[in-house]
């Protein structure tokens, strides 16, 4: 007979833009579940189809501690279901949960993002459960299991969708938020800058687009020796609570200095936006001037998102805070500098050099050590598909509601010996 998961009651809080949470809900409860969803303002509301299932919060957000609590005690909540786990109301949804021993399920970017999601339990990224664990503990954990693992794919999946769907969430949550007036977003813009902000990028993307092209072929044919930082936006929860920088300046000075005192003459710095850079930062302008202050203006050049592999290929090394993308760089072998808390820093393959000394000569990955770590990674926390576009969001429900669904988070699964089900090799396109 098949387990019945009646007793088991989830309740959703922010997700990702979009109607992943949605889905996977109904999921859930085909599969014999109870779901709720608390909801922050209208761009919440709005990807909630069920308004049986919809708990409004439209009060002051400091009376959300005691909310979250009394909601947990009077729907009989045995799991607790969100999308990143630093915001103030999921970390403390996330305190009342531990307090009554509520398993709580976190989802994330990818680790070895694009064509992969993050689902962990207790926390991700700085929080995960993999920060503690060392390479040889992974590699006892992988010992019998064989995979082919797939190569990094050259680009950020589902960009368009991502970006749609924040722009419709901002738009509900900007134009019709009056029921919830006590909603202030976790961010430091307003809902109105942040709307402004991804309208904007919509309008300005063949724009965007043509300078990226043509910033790209000046350092793919300058033919100089080049190291490539790999920026991330200055407002995301990874740099914003796992990074030792107040801001992206902070960052942008110590890696320039570095740079123009111990990278060869001949040598040039490439900085890499990301993806959903849209412009709230001066990062071209604090660049440019911080590297003429430092005399070296003329060997360092700024690209506006694109694809990564383009660049990757054939830079000498690779210099971030905490970016998933390092985990390209060091799939290819190329030495890597970190700065922040992330789960791929490990000594075996991240360096531990002095900044100077890295753009000297930067020390190697071993590059063994990185393949068994991505191998337990795609044994455990990274489910293919992705939460934006139709086809990659089907993909991921078809593997991670059971994951959801069992006793055992995917770290326990497989250093016990018994890995969930995977599709590895069927990448999202």
């Amino acid at each position: 007979m098949a387990p019945s998961h009646a007793t088991r009651v989830f309740l959703f809080l922010q997700g990702p833009h979009g109607p992943f949470f949605a889905q996977l809900a109904r999921m859930l409860r085909a599969a014999g579940a109870t779901t709720w969803r608390v909801g922050f303002n209208k761009g919440d509301e709005a990807f909630w189809p069920d308004p049986a299932s919809y708990l409004p919060f439209t009060a002051d957000a400091r009376l959300w501690p005691a909310r979250a609590a009394a909601l947990m005690d009077e729907k009989g909540v045995t799991d607790l279901v969100l999308y990143g786990d630093t915001r103030p109301i999921h970390a403390d949804a996330i305190a009342a949960a531990r307090a009554r021993g509520i398993t709580v399920h976190v989802f994330e970017e990818g680790y070895l993002r694009p064509y992969w999601v993050t689902y962990e339990r207790g926390g991700a990224n700085g929080h995960s459960r993999i920060m503690d664990l060392t390479v040889d503990q992974m590699r006892r954990a992988l010992d019998g299991l064989d995979l082919d693992l797939p190569d990094a794919p050259a680009r950020w999946g589902d960009m368009r969708q991502h970006v749609f769907y924040g722009a419709l969430y901002h738009y509900f949550v900007f134009l019709r938020n009056r029921a919830y007036a006590g909603f202030r977003p976790h961010r430091a813009l307003s809902v109105g800058q942040e709307f402004r902000l991804y309208l904007r990028r919509l309008a300005l993307m063949p724009v965007l687009w043509a300078d990226r092209v043509q910033a790209t072929w000046r350092i793919k044919t300058g033919g100089f020796p080049y190291h490539l930082a790999l920026l991330q936006l200055e407002h995301d929860a990874s740099f914003r609570d796992h990074s030792p920088f107040a801001t992206m300046e902070d960052f942008l000075r110590v890696l320039i200095a570095g740079f123009a005192d111990g990278a060869p003459s001949h040598h040039h710095l490439v900085f890499k936006a990301h993806p959903l850079e849209d412009g709230r930062t001066p990062l071209r302008q604090n660049i440019r001037r911080i590297a003429a202050e430092h005399g070296v203006a003329s060997r360092v050049h700024y690209v506006r998102g694109g694809k990564l592999a383009r660049l990757l290929n054939d830079a000498r090394s690779a210099v971030t805070v905490n970016s998933t993308a390092a985990q390209q760089a060091l799939w290819r072998g190329l030495p890597l500098k970190a700065f922040g808390q992330a789960v791929y820093l490990k000594p075996e393959f991240v360096s531990d050099q002095p900044m100077d000394a890295f753009f000297q000569n930067p020390s190697r990955p071993d590059s063994r050590a990185y393949r068994d770590y991505r191998h337990f990674l795609l044994e455990t926390s990274q489910i293919t598909g992705s939460f934006y576009s139709a086809r990659g969001r089907r993909q991921l429900l078809r593997q991670v509601v059971d994951m959801m669904l069992s006793p055992e988070d995917p770290y326990e699964a497989l250093q016990a010996g018994r890995p969930a089900p995977r599709q590895h090799l069927r990448l999202v396109k």
